[in-house]
Order: structure tokens, then C-alpha cells, then sequence
């Protein structure tokens, strides 16, 4: 999986917020704004503005545009987040894209969404789903690997204190947040997406009845 390259002022190339690809950026800061109707003093006319310390980087793949004010992109607001990856389950990809969505507006319950997120991959992986705890440890004694028994408890422990009073303050710490989805994908990446290429890779080249020797031998 490539490492996202998460949209910052001034960078020639990141992510697009908008097609997800990792393009060139063009940077423009000779931004207009065009009114037309009431103005101040009652009377109806046009006014031009130049906005200050605005900037727009537009997408060389996508030709869309992003929006920054004093160095903060403000448009569109979910330009700090990776896409979910593509082999999420359709359930699951929808709570990481409505949690993309609101995380700037509100971390916490983007965080406690990636934490429902989190509890349906573990019933994809096989588990009940009643208790998330419960399912991380029987994962563990399946022998899920150290770093994504951490990646779930990550996820895990900071969506509960998004919901409950706790230490972690979301709204003072947003890149808290922003971590949560890139876990989100790893565990994807590991679990589900490395799984499924090994298997379409073994099932295209490795003859049938060979495969089922192995599947004899291993029996």
C-alpha cells in the first residue's frame, strides 16, 4: 500500500482531496469574489474583492480545485484523510467515508464511527462482534500479529473515549483522528487485502490438482 501523501500549503504534489490520486498540485494566490446584490449602504450594485491569505491548488489529474484560508484547507473538508481502501466491505467503507466526511467538523464521533468500523472487520474476520475487546483477543490467540492487535486497540480505546469522558481530547488534537483512518487501512491491507492477492495468485497459477495435494497434505 502506498503511503498517503496528506495535502499541506505550498507542497507541489500530494493526494488530491477530491479524485485521491497523488498528483501535481498548481498553486494560485490571485483569488477573486464577485457580489452581486445589497450592498452596506442599501443600494443594489456589483463589488469585487481580492481575498487575502487565500490560496487554491488545483489537481493535475482531476482538475479540481482545493480551497486554503491563512494555510487551512477549508474546502473540501475532508482533504487530510486517505480513501478508505478498496477492499473494505461495502458496510464498513461507508462508515470510513461518513467518518472522512465529518472528521473536521467533529473528531469524536469521526473516531467513534471508525470504532463501529473496527467492530464490523472483526465480525468480517470471523468474530461475534459483541465485544470488541473480546474479539481483538481472540484474534491475538489466532495469531494476529502484534502491530495490528495495536492498530485495533488504537481504534478501540480512542473510539470509546470519543464517546466517553476520558484523557484523550480529540477536539485539541485532530491528528489523533486523522491516524485512526490510516490504521483503519492497514488493518484492511494485512488482514484482507494481502489474503487476497496471495489466494487469486495461488488459485491462477497453481494447478488444480496440485492444489488439492496440498490441501491432502495439509488435511
Amino acid at each position: 500500500m502506498n503511503k498517503h501523501i496528506a495535502p499541506e500549503v505550498g507542497k507541489a504534489s500530494f493526494h488530491c482531496p477530491h479524485c485521491g490520486v497523488l498528483s501535481e498540485q498548481t498553486w494560485s494566490d490571485n483569488i477573486h469574489c464577485h457580489y452581486q446584490g445589497l450592498l452596506p449602504n442599501g443600494s443594489y450594485g456589483n463589488t469585487q474583492y481580492i481575498l487575502k491569505d487565500t490560496l487554491t491548488a488545483k489537481c493535475g489529474h482531476c482538475k479540481q480545485i482545493s480551497f486554503w484560508i491563512k494555510k487551512k484547507m477549508v474546502y473540501p473538508l475532508t482533504g487530510n484523510v486517505e480513501m478508505a481502501n478498496p477492499d473494505l466491505p461495502d458496510d464498513i467503507k461507508n462508515d470510513y467515508n461518513e467518518a472522512k466526511d465529518i472528521v473536521n467538523i467533529s473528531p469524536r464521533g469521526a473516531a467513534a464511527l471508525l470504532r463501529l468500523a473496527v467492530q464490523k472487520l472483526c465480525i468480517h474476520l470471523g468474530e461475534k462482534g459483541k465485544n470488541i475487546n473480546e474479539d481483538i483477543k481472540n484474534l491475538v490467540k489466532k495469531g494476529l500479529p502484534e502491530t495490528m492487535q495495536q492498530a485495533l486497540d488504537s481504534v478501540r480505546v480512542i473510539g470509546n473515549n470519543a464517546v466517553h469522558p476520558g484523557t484523550i481530547d480529540l477536539d485539541d488534537n485532530i491528528e489523533i483522528a486523522y491516524a485512526l483512518f490510516g490504521f483503519v487501512n492497514i488493518i484492511c491491507e494485512m488482514l484482507i487485502s494481502q489474503p487476497k492477492k496471495v489466494k487469486e495468485y495461488y488459485e491462477k497459477h497453481i494447478p488444480e490438482g496440485i492444489r488439492k495435494g496440498i490441501e491432502k497434505r495439509d488435511s
